[in-house]
């Protein structure tokens, strides 16, 4: 089994142009894309007997690579007679097909690896640019976390005290009852480190292809930035994302935190902690997962504190990977009884998610009855906490607001009525929501 250590030297970062802290420049040469000539022909082949006859442009589009890289190799593939013209298309280009023994070549190509799509960047190509757009590099203030958090309601020592935390980009503890916003805060928190970064489809390491980009978690931001470098200069075989937030709760296993190798096809798929890198990865509900507290330990505590793991790639050989995002635990229990001191010193930041008191809940009242269009009845909550809060004890949770009211404009919408805030609504809903507690 072989390991592989990374060292990023800093003239290594050259990309670091116009208004993003690094732009992919489109390869001038097949030497400047990092693959190998025939790993570009294994891709060709295989595009051609997906489609069946394609344009040059359009494997080029296919590829992510520019067509004036490909033209050398389609000519190349020609003189071998592994494809054929069958006519002419727009602006000088052809259209190919395989030969038979072309066709033979692809099939080869599909089961040494079955992947078909944007050509893969290097290893060493990633973890340079995420080392280029690493949250640790920014400092957000004030200003920017404010910004992140606008249009919801949240306490003012609440505030400043995630203020340091997410300054520092280290993980956090948030704890505190369910149903208070500790996953709202998780996604708010990432927007304060600039909004976009760059990440490739698909990475390749020892004629391995790991899949890195998911639309389950990176969204994808329409065009390309403008600025020194032109848009049709720029390198296709990566997207440009908002900083991604992944959430996992209960489904979360040992396996997911692997490369998911799929020896049928020889392609893999990055784990949960790799899509995460640049963004905010989320551990919901810390504590009920499938794994106990204490495997994860075990799994993350070298990379907490390091900023990068190792992966195991399908052939055994081990990578080492950044690990450069804002980790965030979240649970409804204290989380000194989940792990042991070595991972809460690892975890620098712990901080309660508190009820809101009855100002907040008021408030959150009238801005979702603003939201959902309908004047505001401050007496009707007061009736709401002196008849179904204050004598029970219930305690007063965040999502309490917008679930109540998403009851009562369901019930006004059965019966015909005006959405409106009244006391008799808010007894027939709160029978409804709060059942289940009640009879706990």
């Amino acid at each position: 089994m072989v390991t592989e250590t990374l060292e990023i030297e800093g003239d290594l970062l050259a990309t670091l142009l116009a208004e993003d802290a690094f732009l992919p420049v489109e390869p001038r040469t097949l030497k400047e894309t990092g693959l190998p000539i025939a790993f570009v022909e294994g891709l060709i082949l295989k595009s051609i007997a997906v489609t069946g006859t394609s344009s040059g442009r359009n494997i080029s589009d296919h590829l992510c690579l520019p067509f004036g890289i490909l033209e050398e190799v389609f000519g190349s593939l020609r003189t071998r007679q592994l494809l054929v013209h069958t006519g002419s298309a727009p602006f000088g280009d052809y259209y190919y097909t395989l030969t038979d023994q072309g066709n033979k070549q692809a099939q080869s190509a599909v089961k040494a690896c079955a992947y078909v799509g944007p050509a893969p960047v290097p290893l060493m190509d990633y973890v340079i640019s995420v080392d280029a757009q690493s949250i640790t590099a920014e400092s957000p203030r004030r200003e920017e976390l404010e910004h992140a958090f606008h249009g919801i309601t949240i306490d003012p020592e609440l505030f400043d005290m995630l203020g340091p935390a997410v300054n520092s980009g280290a993980g956090m503890f948030l704890y505190g009852s369910p149903g208070n916003g500790k996953s709202t805060l998780a996604q708010r928190m990432t927007a304060c480190f600039g909004q976009e970064i760059w990440i490739p489809h698909a990475i390749i390491d020892g004629g391995q292809i790991i899949k890195l980009y998911d639309p389950s978690y990176h969204q994808a931001v329409e065009g390309r930035k403008r600025g020194i470098v032109k848009s049709s200069e720029g390198d296709r075989r990566w997207i440009k994302v908002r900083r991604p937030t992944v959430i996992v709760g209960g489904e979360l296993t040992m396996d997911s935190l692997d490369i998911r190798y799929d020896a049928r096809t020889n392609i893999s798929e990055a784990p949960l902690q790799l899509k995460s890198n640049g963004g905010c990865l989320l551990i919901d509900d810390f504590g009920r997962q499938q794994i106990a507290p204490k495997e994860l330990l075990n799994r993350w505590i070298i990379p907490l504190e390091s900023r990068h793991d190792f992966l195991t790639l399908g052939t055994g050989k081990k990578i080492q990977v950044p690990f450069d995002q804002l980790i965030i635990f979240s649970t409804n229990l204290e989380p000194s009884e989940l792990v042991d001191e070595a991972f809460m010193r690892r975890i620098p930041y712990k901080i309660e998610v508190g009820d809101p008191d009855e100002q907040e809940f008021e408030a959150l009242f009238k801005m979702y009855a603003d939201e959902f269009g309908c004047i505001y009845n401050p007496d009707a909550v007061a009736y709401l906490l002196a008849t179904h809060y204050r004598p029970s004890g219930r305690g007063l949770r965040r999502c309490h607001p917008r679930d109540l009211m998403k009851q009562i404009r369901s019930y006004c919408a059965y019966h015909d009525l005006p959405l409106e805030l009244k006391p008799e609504y808010f007894d027939r809903v709160v029978g409804t929501y709060f059942a289940k507690v009640l009879n706990s």
